[in-house]
């Protein structure tokens, strides 16, 4: 798996970073958890520049960001339920997940935009609530931006300041990495069963 990742991120480059980070905020096939300090090992090795890096993770992350925020404009909280209720279940994304993640929009206002990029659980989430209360295009921007940046960096600089132990890494990523991915999917398909039986309820 270590060496799977980091010959993507190679073959890549900036755009790969890009792109496997815009992917990871609509679905994650990799979690930035890997990507970014996979990349700062490259960067590390003098592969790819430390600061290069950070603004393709972080550009990536933001540009993964705007299809929520603006599905959350255009179709506001109750079509996003809706919709999130019959078909979310593929990006394991519910009604209840959409109702919650604007409830702790509004009690926080918009740093919950800003310490929601810093949490794994919400960061693609808080978008939509965004969206929703049409916070404006630039304070979303300025806020997404620079929460996406503290993330990306710092899972950068991990993986950058361990490249004197880069012999090592690959016996504590692979398996860290299948772990993790392993988990993802686990998750996946429970919240797809979970989501797909709840819809399947309302039908009846």
């Amino acid at each position: 798996m270590f060496e799977s990742i980091t010959g993507l991120i190679e073959q890549g480059g900036y755009f790969g970073i890009l792109a496997l980070m815009f992917l990871e905020n609509l679905f994650p096939p990799i979690p930035s958890e890997v990507i970014m300090p996979l990349a700062g090992f490259l960067a590390a090795r003098g592969e790819l520049n430390l600061f290069g890096v950070v603004v393709a993770g972080t550009l990536g992350s933001f540009l993964g960001a705007l299809p929520w925020y603006y599905a959350g404009a255009r179709l506001g909280e109750e079509r996003m339920r809706r919709l999130a209720a019959r078909h979310g279940r593929w990006l394991t994304l519910s009604g209840d997940d959409v109702l919650e993640a604007g409830v702790w929009f509004r009690a926080h206002g918009r740093k919950a935009v800003f310490f929601g990029r810093l949490v794994p659980a919400i960061r693609t989430l808080i978008s939509v609530p965004a969206g929703i209360a049409q916070m404006p295009f630039a304070s979303f921007a300025f806020y997404t931006l620079a929460g996406s940046a503290i993330w990306t960096f710092v899972l950068t600089l991990a993986g950058y300041l361990l490249h004197a132990e880069y012999d090592r890494v690959a016996d504590y990523v692979d398996p860290g990495s299948n772990i993790v991915l392993g988990t993802i999917v686990a998750i996946y398909l429970y919240r797809l069963l979970r989501n797909g039986r709840r819809a399947g309820e309302r039908q009846r």
